[in-house]
């Protein structure tokens, strides 16, 4: 893991004692590198020319890059646990806490405890079915799928969950195939928070815990019998930190 700004060594040194950064934080004061991978913000002007869009790149050990995750506005972007779920789901999550539900197990986690405004992080709901029971997938014609709903808010902006690929069933009593989910497999959906003047000084200066809200609807079969469609209220609770406002020492600052 490493970092690459157009600051100077000097401001990312004041910045990494701040914050007891310990991986490496490179400079790049003439923006080669970041012009060089096609980052470039090319809205930033005054002091802020010459800074890269936020993001990660993913680079493998051949220096090949495999993957990208960047935003378009400087005040959004992927947190580094969200991008390690995407990559390594099995080891990114943060938090983890099971809900009952019946018919199945059902574990809630999310990439990150505490996040700033304007971060994109995952939310997701690990679900495991007995054997010989399933849930219907989604697209499937006539019968209830499984759904991860978020609750709408004016803190964050939803992204539609993401379902993993189906299996096909073969209904062998009315001759039909269905996509289905069975055994172990997770939903993952990603929300963006507010990064609104409002909503920044709304956290005041220590921040705030807020509770993020959703359901999950579906409707488990096994070989003989479909139960009742079943609905699961959600809660994922969530540590807003104030932005970090403090500027590098006036010597050290960008003219």
């Amino acid at each position: 893991m490493a970092a690459i700004s157009y600051d100077s060594p000097a401001i990312l040194k004041d910045f990494a004692d701040r914050h007891k950064i310990e991986f490496p934080l490179l400079a790049d004061p003439q923006s080669k590198i970041i012009a060089s991978y096609g980052v470039l913000n090319p809205e930033a002007t005054g002091m802020t020319k010459g800074m890269a869009l936020p993001g990660y790149f993913y680079i493998d050990a051949n220096g090949l890059i495999r993957e990208k995750y960047f935003e378009a506005k400087y005040t959004d972007r992927f947190t580094a646990n969200n991008v390690m779920a995407k990559l390594l789901p099995e080891l990114a999550e943060g938090v983890s806490q099971k809900v009952e539900g019946p018919h199945l197990g059902l574990t809630l986690g999310q990439s990150d405890r505490a996040v700033v405004p304007g971060s994109r992080l995952s939310l997701v709901a690990k679900i495991e079915l007995p054997q010989d029971v399933h849930v219907y997938a989604p697209g499937v014609k006539g019968y209830k799928p499984i759904q991860l709903e978020i609750a709408p808010s004016p803190d964050l902006e939803l992204i539609p969950p993401v379902y993993p690929p189906s299996k096909v069933l073969y209904l062998d009593a009315i001759k039909e195939q269905v996509p289905v989910f069975e055994g172990r497999f997770r939903i993952t959906s990603e929300v963006k928070m507010s990064a609104t003047p409002d909503f920044v000084k709304s956290l005041g200066a220590d921040g705030k815990t807020i509770t993020i809200a959703g359901q999950l609807r579906y409707q488990a079969c096994d070989k003989t019998t479909c139960y009742l469609p079943a609905s699961i209220p959600l809660t994922w609770q969530l540590q807003m930190l104030p932005l970090d406002r403090q500027r590098s020492p006036e010597a050290i600052q960008h003219k």
